[in-house]
């Protein structure tokens, strides 16, 4: 019996609840918090919830390299809930996958879109779907084929700036022959197009100046180990390692060790990398290696300073930001330099 009169009484408040909705549509009386992100152009950027600006952060994948590892953390410690953001992460080197996230972020209103590309090409859609949404774009890291119209700012590495100094510094270097081995990072990104296109340009203009061999190692120290090794079981004579990552330059640099064949300020064959590994920069300082072009990784707090002054109305006074950097080498470099510079 109890259970009847159990069964009846919860029957009536259900009917007597849905009377007193009167919503035909059956939408929630109470739906703050499914409110979309304001834009910037709207009205005040940020989650109108919790005063939060909204950010969607999409990156490569931080166990690419040393560099990347770094590069991500300074993100993620930036764009937190105590620094005035809520925040989306999503870290891939594959394009397409990057350009199917920044889609989705864009269809759930981010105020900003922050964006490291794994491809220069291929964003147009991104590009324009976020301008017709209000979504800002910021680039960081990378840069991408698209005119500046597209995105509010830009702060980045100036890449053929890094390869024009890296192969300036090789050339001073005054080799009778220059028999390059040439590890490529991950093919179409920002980084290997510019680190590629100086060497490129220099092989082409000068008959001393000769590909070895010139492979991508997508940024990947194992492949770029079994790339040397190729080489050297082959027999063909090699005086340069040009690898565009620290991370390949020490995979070469071990099958160099396994073959016992010498590197660095007093050896047979000139080890370069690039990026702003602590453990790469002292490798410079002890000679073992001869050169390290710095791509510095610590761009979050320059994007946070651009945000903030978007969100008060004003513009970037510069369009595009290149964040300092330069080469050391094993003739000049210091502890001090290790120690400010390295990551």
């Amino acid at each position: 019996m109890k259970k009847v009169l159990c069964l009846v009484l919860t029957l009536c408040m259900v009917l007597a609840l849905a009377a007193c909705g009167g919503n035909s549509g059956g939408t929630p009386a109470d739906s703050g918090s499914q409110t979309p992100a304001s834009t910037p152009d709207a009205q005040p950027a940020g989650d109108t919830n919790s005063g939060l600006i909204t950010v969607g952060v999409i990156n490569n994948d931080p166990n690419e390299s040393g560099y990347r590892t770094a590069n991500d953390a300074a993100m993620r410690a930036m764009f937190t809930e105590a620094n005035g953001y809520k925040a989306t992460f999503y870290n891939n080197n594959d394009a397409a996958q990057q350009i199917a996230t920044a889609q989705q972020m864009i269809q759930d209103e981010v105020d900003f879109l922050l964006l490291s590309p794994a491809s220069t090409t291929g964003w147009d859609s991104v590009l324009q779907d976020a301008q017709a949404a209000g979504t800002q774009i910021i680039l960081f890291d990378r840069m991408l084929e698209a005119d500046e119209s597209m995105y509010v700012a830009a702060v980045v590495s100036d890449m053929p700036a890094e390869g024009k100094t890296a192969v300036d510094w090789l050339a001073a270097q005054g080799l009778s022959e220059y028999n390059i081995i040439h590890i490529q990072g991950h093919m179409g990104s920002d980084a290997q197009l510019g680190r590629t296109g100086a060497l490129d340009e220099k092989v082409s203009a000068e008959a001393s100046w000769n590909y070895v061999t010139q492979q991508t190692a997508d940024w990947d120290e194992a492949t770029a180990r079994t790339i040397t090794q190729s080489v050297i079981d082959s027999g063909k004579p090699f005086n340069v390692i040009y690898a565009e990552n620290n991370g390949m330059a020490r995979g070469a640099v071990a099958a160099l060790d396994a073959a016992g064949i010498t590197h660095g300020k007093n050896g047979d064959v000139i080890v370069m990398g690039f990026d702003s590994d602590k453990w790469a920069m002292e490798a410079v300082l002890e000679g073992s290696w001869n050169y390290m072009g710095l791509c510095n990784p610590l761009q979050a707090e320059t994007v946070d300073s651009i945000i903030k002054d978007l969100v008060a109305g004003t513009a970037p006074a510069q369009k595009i930001i290149y964040t300092p950097e330069q080469g050391f080498e094993a003739a000049t470099i210091t502890q001090a330099d290790v120690d400010t510079y390295g990551t």
